[in-house]
């Protein structure tokens, strides 16, 4: 099957609101399990190394502070431990589906999860576990948009599948203007010249930098997405 591929090992970026209650908030264990049952078959019918990179958003935002005066440092360490909540979850999900999975953590805890080590993470992939990276990049004043682009470097990562809540990348807002347009492919200089803001600028200026794909797709249609890995037309390709 692998022949058949053109992106072999996958770096999936799903923000933390998607394992939340109403409105993205909160712990749902349902949740974990409905995304759970989705990334399991995707791994059994296709011969890809897997990655996940979780958010969590659905726990606690470092950037939501608003007026308040509260360390914006301290804030983004309370987000980089709910994204580790999330990756819990998540694993215990696709291990009670006989998924086999690690979360790996930019932040040492090892009574709860494994540090992030490189040779380590490339082990994982050779035996054949979904590994699910939490903590950010285990620094503040970074986004898990940047673990994501860091990681796919590190790893060797082909493509970044970013989920979203629109189905791709559009030349404005899709949910308040009507007329916006959806591009199917664009290019990395295009794409920062028209201030689209696919990644934070840190996140994307890496993927720029070390020429990794990414892919912007609604997370409604993640059952779909062994087409992106065929290279099939897939939400927005920005490359």
């Amino acid at each position: 099957m692998n022949q058949k591929l053109k992106y072999k090992r996958v770096i999936l970026k799903l923000s933390g609101e998607i394992f939340g209650k109403e409105k993205g908030k909160g712990v749902s264990i349902s949740s974990y399990i409905n995304i759970a049952k989705k990334i399991a078959r995707i791994k059994k019918e296709n011969k890809i190394d897997l990655a996940i990179v979780v958010g969590g958003g659905n726990i606690f935002r470092g950037r939501e502070n608003g007026e308040e005066r509260f360390s914006r440092a301290i804030a983004d360490n309370m987000g980089m431990l709910g994204t580790v909540i999330n990756g819990l979850g998540l694993q215990e999900a696709l291990e009670d589906l006989g998924t086999p999975a690690r979360t790996m953590t930019a932040i040492r805890m090892d009574a709860f999860a494994e540090p992030f080590i490189l040779k380590r993470a490339l082990r994982h992939f050779q035996k054949d576990r979904v590994i699910i990276f939490a903590g950010g990049t285990g620094n503040p004043f970074f986004t898990t948009d940047s673990a994501a682009a860091l990681r796919a470097c590190e790893v060797n990562a082909d493509l970044i599948l970013k989920a979203t809540n629109v189905n791709g990348v559009y030349d404005k807002d899709p949910h308040t203007n009507k007329d916006a347009k959806m591009f199917k492919k664009i290019p990395y200089k295009e794409a920062i010249e028209k201030d689209l803001n696919i990644m934070d600028s840190t996140a994307f200026a890496l993927c720029w930098d070390q020429q990794k794909p990414i892919i912007v797709f609604n997370i409604e249609k993640i059952g779909d997405i062994s087409k992106a890995f065929k290279g099939e037309q897939f939400g927005t390709l920005v490359s």
